[in-house]
């Protein structure tokens, strides 16, 4: 089964107050490694956004009125996530936002037994911790350097690093195989090298040795 890590970016802090959805991404990955497909929509709020909120994401009512609304990308987001594991940090936040607008529009919710929440991993293995997404970041050393802004496509990608830390596993590597690689060629009795030696002749040995000797007291002091 493939996975889905995903995130949102919203106008406020609770769809039960009228906050609506303005950014959603998805990131496709099988065993953890990208597949490169990727869904990511920009989203006409209809109505305003609170300054607080502008601040974080650094999207405006303005620059959102020219995109589509929820009810235009639902189908499509449905597809790109039917099937596959979802995970999601602080899993909650954003199934409350996404059901909302599934449910206003009449579309199937989210189940949330389809769903792996990254925050509640990392709080039985860091209790009583900060286990932001940022803290996390910081604690596996993951660059936030990017991270100047609250950014959904972004978020996806840290918490699939962040994810594959809680897991204590080692980030997943492309098979060479399929590009023409023979994975033997590196991998002798588990450790990582290229089998090829070098032979050194004797004259060859001798010539660098009187070459140390010159070398060491021309330029010892």
């Amino acid at each position: 089964m493939n996975e889905i890590f995903l995130d949102t970016e919203t106008t406020g802090l609770s769809f039960q107050e009228g906050h609506r959805i303005v950014e959603i991404a998805c990131i496709e990955t099988k065993d953890l490694i990208p597949t490169n497909k990727i869904f990511h929509k920009l989203i006409n709020p209809e109505r305003d956004v609170p300054e607080e909120a502008f601040k974080i994401h650094g999207f405006s009512k303005e620059f959102l009125s020219t995109k589509k609304t929820f009810d235009a990308i639902a189908e499509e987001f449905l597809s790109f996530i039917k099937g596959k594991k979802i995970i999601i940090h602080n899993a909650n936040f954003d199934l409350g936002f996404l059901n909302n607008e599934l449910s206003k529009n009449k579309k199937k919710k989210i189940n949330k037994t389809e769903v792996i929440d990254s925050l509640e991993i990392a709080r039985n293995k860091f209790p009583g911790t900060s286990n932001s997404l940022d803290a996390l970041c910081k604690r596996f050393n993951i660059d936030l350097s990017k991270r100047t802004k609250h950014n959904a496509l972004l978020d996806c990608e840290l918490l699939r690093e962040v994810y594959i830390n809680l897991l204590d596993v080692k980030e997943p590597k492309f098979n060479l195989s399929s590009h023409g690689e023979d994975p033997a060629r590196f991998v002798t009795k588990g450790k990582q090298y290229n089998k090829t030696i070098v032979k050194i002749s004797e004259e060859e040995l001798n010539q660098h040795k009187q070459f140390l000797k010159s070398e060491i007291k021309k330029n010892f002091y």
